[in-house]
């Protein structure tokens, strides 16, 4: 895959659960599964590559252009059917990862409408009607949101959210509800919708520890249960269950000396093993040093790289980073 560009589109955590949890529609036991991630790249002529970032991964790259690239949009035809469409011009991204145009055709920009009585078009309307989860995902600072899933990705959203701790709160019979109860949760219980990738980033260098971040996620899940219990919305019900966290993100979630990764993923060249996983944040380590970084590979998504046999420098005086 050297010497060819490619744009980065994200990390992604598409395989299937890696345990066979209770409703989560994951394989059965003694099924092969892998909960994996990967770095979805597109080359050139529209094909995409998906790279693992298993522990061990070593990824080495070079920015091959200053701006972000346009994305693409999409197309949603049911709960398991959509199309990925990419960007006929080939635009500068505009909007996050997108062009106006790719923005303003979007299928998913709809999504956080449609149950304020917003039109969306069919395939979304079957995509949405499907079962949803509602949940309360802690990070590594102790930061908490109230968020949802589809069914058929109840396990894989709260990986790529980068959850340390999460716990399901109620099952609604679809989208619509879901999102009704998720702004309750909000306004009542005072629980945010969104967490910044950046933030998280910064929560993982020095994460709190596990016991206490088990027991706030505990009692905001508490608490969002009981306000749910009184609700008095048809079409759900409460739950209380656990989300198992992957494997791979353990390292970074434990409390440990680690450092911000101290170079712009925007431009220059970079390489690093990376020794674990929590969304798309990986802890990794630089050639020739013995500290443990946190870089966000979020930041790399819409951007132009090259792969190849790159290193990130290490900082010159390690010191100054205690």
């Amino acid at each position: 895959m050297t010497d060819t560009r490619y744009l980065v589109h994200g990390v992604f955590w598409d395989g299937p659960p890696p345990f066979p949890a209770p409703g989560s529609g994951g394989p059965a036991a003694g099924q092969s599964c892998s909960g994996l991630p990967v770095l979805r790249l597109q080359d050139p002529a529209g094909s995409f590559t998906a790279l693992a970032l298993d522990a061990g991964t070593r990824l080495g790259f070079r920015l091959a252009a200053a701006a972000k690239s346009c994305l693409g949009h999409h197309k949603v035809h049911g709960p398991a059917d959509r199309d990925h469409i990419l960007c006929p011009d080939r635009a500068a991204a505009a909007r996050g990862s997108q062009c106006e145009r790719c923005f303003v055709v979007d299928d998913s920009r709809l999504i956080h409408d449609f149950h304020r009585g917003g039109r969306v078009p069919p395939g979304l309307r079957a995509y949405l009607m499907q079962p949803h989860w509602l949940y309360v995902a802690t990070f590594a600072n102790g930061a908490s949101k109230v968020g949802t899933a589809s069914h058929l990705r109840k396990w894989n959203r709260l990986a790529e959210q980068g959850a340390v701790v999460a716990r399901y709160v109620a099952r609604a019979d679809d989208g619509r509800v879901v999102r009704i109860l998720e702004d309750l949760v909000t306004r009542d219980a005072g629980l945010p919708q969104q967490v910044r990738t950046a933030a998280k980033a910064a929560a993982l260098v020095a994460p709190a520890a596990a016991a206490e971040l088990d027991a706030l996620n505990g009692q905001l899940a508490g608490e969002a249960r009981t306000l749910l219990t009184g609700a008095g919305t048809e079409d759900f019900e409460v739950v209380n269950e656990r989300w198992v966290r992957p494997e791979l993100s353990a390292k970074a979630c434990s409390p440990a000396a680690r450092h911000a990764y101290p170079h712009d993923l925007g431009a220059g060249t970079h390489g690093f093993r990376i020794d674990s996983l929590s969304g798309s944040i990986a802890l990794a380590a630089l050639d020739g040093s013995d500290l443990e970084f946190v870089v966000n590979l979020g930041q790399l998504k819409a951007r132009v790289i090259e792969l190849g046999d790159h290193g990130s420098d290490v900082p010159a005086v390690q010191e100054s980073l205690f």
